[in-house]
C-alpha cells in the first residue's frame, strides 16, 4: 500500500511544481520577446529618422554605413524599402536583402508599416521556434510614408537566453520538489501506520485470535478513532463467543447429574413393570436418557474443538505416533484394523494444538459408522498437504456430502448409531478458520463397495523453531 500511495503522491507534487513552473516559464519567454521586441523597435526608429533625411536630401550613403555598422556590431541587418517594394539601401548586397524581404512575416510586416502603422508585438518567442523577429518602422507618418526601414533579428540568441532561465529555473525548484518528495515518504508511513496494524490485527482475528489489540497511537485521528472501533469490536465479539462457550459448557455439565439420576431412576422402575407395553416403554425411555447423555458428551467435545483458535506447525507423524495404539485398540474392538501411511519430516500449519483432536473425531466416525473392516490414515506430500482417512464400508452417496457438514445432520442409515453430527460440522469450521479445507469423497474400493474417505488440505509449513526436520 505503501508504494501505491507514493505512486499518488509523487506524481501529484510533479503535477504542482509543474503547475508554478509551466506559467512562471511562459511569463519569462513573453518578458524576453518584448524587451527584445522594444529594443528593435527603438532601433528602427532612429533608423527611420535617418532614413527620412537621407531620402528627402538624395544622400543615403552615410545611411547605408550606419546600417553597416550596426550588423557588424549586433549581427543584426536592416533594409529600407520604398513604397514600390524595392530595396533603397541596407547593410548587404541587394540581393541578400531581397531575400530577407521575402518571407511571409517580412512582408505582412512591410505592408503595415507602408499603411504608416507600427507593428503589433511579435507573438512569445520560444526556444524551439527558429522564427526572425521582424520589425519594421515607416518613414513618414499617413500619406507621407515614404517607405519603410525593415529589421530582421535572429531569436537563435533569445531562445538560447530563454532556455537557459528556464534551466535555472528548474534548478532553483529542485530543492522545493526534493523536500516535496520526501516528505511524501513519512507522511505516507505515518497515514499508513494504523491501516498497516489494522491489517495485521485482521489477520490475526480471522486466524481465530480474538485476544489481539491495535495500538491506536500514531496516524490520522479519524484512523486512530478506527482503531479505537476495531479493538472494541474484538473485545465485544470475544466475550460474545466466551459466554456463548461457557453458557455450553456450563449447560452441559450442570444437565449431566440431572441426566444421570433421571436414567438411573428410569432404569430402576424394571422390576416394577409388568405388562409388555409398559416394558417396551420402559427401553424406549432408557434408549432416550443415553441418547441424551450422548448429546451432552458431544457438546462438550464440541465446545473444547471450537475453543481452538490459530494455526501451528506440526509434524504430521509425530501426531500420529500419540493415537495410533489408541485407534488400533478401538478398531480390534469393533472388528476393523487401523493402518497409517505418513511420511517422517512431514509439517503441516494445522489448528492450533487441534490436530490431533481432528484426526480422532475423523478416525472414530469411521469406526463407527462405515460398516468396513479397514480404516487408513494416510498423508500425501505436497502443498497443500492432503490427510485423508479413509475407509472401506459402504460410503455416503455423493447427494448427501454437502449435508453432511451441517450441524446435527446424520445419514438415515445412521440414526441409532452413536453420535451427534457435529464432529464433521466443526472439523469442516477449523480447518477454513486455519487456512486449509476439508472434501468429502470415496474412500478404500472392495468388496462392490466405494468406501468413504475425508480429506484435509494443509498449507505446508517449515519445522517450528528449535525442532529439525526428520525428513
Amino acid at each position: 500500500m505503501l508504494r501505491r500511495l507514493l505512486l499518488i503522491l509523487v506524481p501529484t507534487v510533479f503535477v504542482l511544481v509543474a503547475a508554478v513552473l509551466v506559467p512562471l516559464g511562459t511569463v519569462i519567454a513573453g518578458q524576453r520577446t518584448q524587451e527584445m521586441y522594444v529594443d528593435r523597435l527603438g532601433d528602427a526608429g532612429r533608423f527611420a529618422a535617418l532614413a527620412r533625411t537621407a531620402l528627402d536630401t538624395g544622400r543615403v550613403d552615410p545611411l547605408t554605413v550606419e546600417m553597416e555598422r550596426y550588423e557588424e556590431l549586433y549581427g543584426i541587418p536592416t533594409v529600407v524599402v520604398a513604397p514600390d517594394g524595392a530595396v533603397v539601401t541596407g547593410s548587404g548586397d541587394r540581393a541578400r536583402m531581397r531575400g530577407l524581404l521575402d518571407t511571409g512575416a517580412a512582408r505582412a510586416t512591410v505592408t503595415e508599416a507602408m499603411a504608416g502603422e507600427r507593428p503589433a508585438p511579435p507573438p512569445t518567442v520560444w526556444p524551439w521556434s527558429g522564427e526572425p523577429l521582424v520589425v519594421a518602422e515607416p518613414i513618414g507618418r499617413d500619406s507621407e510614408v515614404t517607405g519603410a526601414v525593415v529589421v530582421v533579428s535572429s531569436t537563435d540568441r533569445l531562445g538560447t537566453e530563454i532556455l537557459g532561465s528556464w534551466a535555472l529555473l528548474a534548478l532553483f525548484s529542485v530543492l522545493p520538489l526534493t523536500l516535496l518528495v520526501s516528505a511524501a515518504v513519512p507522511l505516507s508511513r505515518w497515514v499508513l501506520l494504523p491501516i498497516n496494524r489494522l491489517d495485521a490485527a485482521t489477520t490475526a482475528v480471522s486466524s481465530g485470535d480474538l485476544e489481539v489489540r491495535v495500538d491506536a497511537e500514531g496516524g490520522p485521528p479519524e484512523l486512530r478513532r478506527l482503531t479505537d472501533s476495531f479493538n472494541t469490536m474484538v473485545e465485544v465479539v470475544r466475550r460474545a463467543l466466551d459466554r456463548q462457550r461457557a453458557f455450553v459448557s456450563e449447560a452441559s455439565h450442570q444437565l449431566r447429574n440431572p441426566l444421570a439420576s433421571l436414567r438411573l431412576a428410569v432404569e430402576n422402575l424394571a422390576p416394577y413393570l409388568r405388562s409388555e407395553e409398559a416394558r417396551e416403554a420402559h427401553a424406549i425411555a432408557v434408549d432416550e436418557t443415553m441418547v441424551m447423555h450422548r448429546m451432552l458428551n458431544s457438546l462438550l467435545a464440541a465446545t473444547r474443538l471450537e475453543s481452538l483458535t490459530g494455526s501451528e506447525p506440526v509434524e504430521v507423524a509425530e501426531v500420529l505416533r500419540s493415537r495410533e495404539e489408541r485407534w488400533r485398540a478401538l478398531g480390534e474392538g469393533r472388528g476393523l484394523s487401523v493402518e497409517t501411511d505418513v511420511p517422517a519430516g512431514l509439517w503441516v500449519l494445522a489448528p492450533a494444538g487441534g490436530l490431533g483432536s481432528i484426526l480422532d473425531e475423523l478416525v472414530s466416525n469411521a469406526l463407527r459408522l462405515s460398516g468396513g473392516t479397514r480404516v487408513l490414515v494416510r498423508a500425501d506430500p505436497g502443498d497443500p498437504v492432503r490427510l485423508r482417512v479413509l475407509d472401506d464400508g459402504e460410503g455416503l452417496p455423493e447427494s448427501e456430502h454437502a449435508a453432511a457438514l451441517g450441524r446435527f445432520w446424520r445419514s438415515p442409515r445412521h440414526q441409532n448409531t452413536e453420535g451427534t453430527g457435529l464432529g464433521l460440522a466443526i472439523v469442516a469450521d477449523l480447518m477454513r478458520e486455519a487456512g486449509g479445507g476439508l472434501a468429502l469423497g470415496t474412500g478404500l474400493p472392495g468388496g462392490g463397495r466405494s468406501g468413504f474417505g475425508v480429506t484435509l488440505a494443509l498449507p505446508a509449513a517449515d519445522p517450528a523453531p528449535g525442532r529439525p526436520d526428520d525428513a
